[in-house]
């Protein structure tokens, strides 16, 4: 991650501010507001109560992580669901390393940063657990937000169905704690993949270093018997504890609500170890450093699903939030798009509660683009479905998400023609200098 710091700052891609900002919700309201004016990354290098600068939004544009995997910025799909084979090259994913610049710090002197008005604690938000499972040994690279408590204890939201969640599981039958690792500030490639939709048996850090193009650089743990990759910025060594559960919470979630407070996972946190200058990453939740993670993994398991069972899929996005899907079709045959619909449910059971499908002059990364082909091209009454009383997102006891909606938004396939965007000769070659001063 630092490097890529580094070549953001070198070209004028990122907002520096020296002057001292309080990580008591301060720093969370400034990075909000510049996020949403100018959707650079920050660096706050003078943060109250610690040593430790915070860089944020560092990975918060389709352009800047279509950068660290090398790919074009519409090319996601078709890239990520390539990822799982990715996991299965040949040659040393890794290699180990001693870092000798290492030093231990307390929990306490990191950058304790309080984000939502009614949050009940300081979190860390960008942390990227790594773990193993119990019985198998396999990896695994996942987020989930942690409250700060003392120098000691992290209480941790462990959702259903998780890897990380059910090696916790496991290790409870077992009567084990379960060791894992905080990974601040990992390296950019393992960002990408912990969130990708990668199946239960793959390494999503063994495909991070395929996606790097070679070995990553590994260290030993201290405290737990794990190796974590050396280029992380700081490092928490930790085990969480069998069968404890302790209040956590309230939590200003990525869905823009707050998490009530509930019986949590607790994380006993064994040793800090830090990089010589390090730099704590921080995400904002509900921002696009963190929302669009969860999109793009969305999307590219939609695609990949559609693709293998239907002809002409072309892209699949989750605009303007994860729980709308939109997909791009090539339409084959009259009611393809319905079948690309009901299909689509099946493909992402618990995101997709809205569905549009659009033909392939449309751009689904605009939402007025996507709006337009709804208003021009389908008919309410004929053209969208209401599925009801259909479970969707996991955490909704009260069926608030329960429902789906989809929308027909192709062109009626017997009469294509009639539906021909029109087109402004010349438009896109125009230069306004030419024509207007100050443009």
């Amino acid at each position: 991650m630092r490097d890529y710091i580094s070549r953001l700052r070198e070209r004028g891609d990122l907002l520096v501010v020296d002057k001292e900002i309080d990580p008591f919700h301060e720093l969370a309201a400034v990075t909000h507001a510049a996020q949403k004016r100018w959707g650079k990354p920050i660096l706050f290098t003078n943060v109250k109560g610690t040593r430790f600068p915070v860089v944020t939004n560092v990975y918060g544009s389709r352009e800047r992580l279509a950068e660290v995997i090398g790919i074009d910025a519409k090319d996601f799909c078709r890239q990520w669901s390539n990822l799982a084979s990715l996991g299965k090259g040949t040659g040393e994913p890794f290699v180990e390393v001693e870092d000798d610049e290492l030093t231990e710090v307390k929990l306490s002197e990191l950058p304790l940063i309080t984000y939502s008005d009614r949050d009940a604690a300081p979190y860390f938000t960008s942390a990227m657990f790594i773990a193993k499972d119990p019985e198998t040994g396999v990896g695994n690279l996942s987020y989930h937000r942690s409250m700060f408590v003392s120098d000691d204890e992290l209480r941790c939201r462990l959702a259903p169905r998780h890897h990380l969640t059910i090696y916790h599981e496991k290790a409870e039958k077992m009567g084990k704690p379960l060791e894992a690792a905080m990974l601040i500030g990992a390296p950019a490639t393992s960002f990408l993949t912990a969130a990708a939709p990668l199946p239960y048996d793959v390494d999503e850090l063994e495909v991070a270093a395929r996606l790097k193009g070679g070995p990553i650089a590994m260290r030993k743990c201290k405290y737990i018997d794990l190796e974590v990759p050396a280029d992380t910025e700081i490092v928490i060594e930790g085990r969480f504890l069998p069968n404890e559960r302790r209040p956590e919470g309230p939590f200003g979630e990525f869905m823009g609500y707050y998490v009530p407070e509930g019986p949590n996972a607790v994380f006993e946190v064994l040793g800090v170890t830090v990089r010589k200058d390090a730099m704590f990453h921080s995400i904002l939740c509900g921002s696009p450093e963190e929302v669009l993670t969860l999109e793009l993994s969305v999307s590219a398991n939609i695609y990949q699903r559609l693709s293998a069972a239907l002809p002409g899929i072309l892209d699949v996005t989750c605009q303007p939030f994860v729980t709308h899907a939109i997909v791009k079709i090539d339409p084959q045959f009259e009611g393809h798009a319905r079948q690309v619909m009901l299909a689509t449910i099946g493909a992402e059971p618990i995101w997709a509660k809205v569905i549009t499908v659009v033909d392939e002059d449309v751009d689904i990364y605009s939402m007025d683009d996507v709006m337009w082909a709804v208003l021009t091209r389908c008919r309410p009454d004929k053209d969208m479905i209401i599925i009801p009383d259909t479970p969707s997102f996991y955490r909704d006891e009260h069926k608030d998400h329960w429902g789906r909606l989809l929308i027909d938004a192709t062109k009626p396939f017997a009469r294509r023609t009639e539906f021909e965007r029109k087109k402004i000769r010349l438009a896109d070659q125009v230069n306004l200098a030419d024509w207007f001063e100050n443009a």
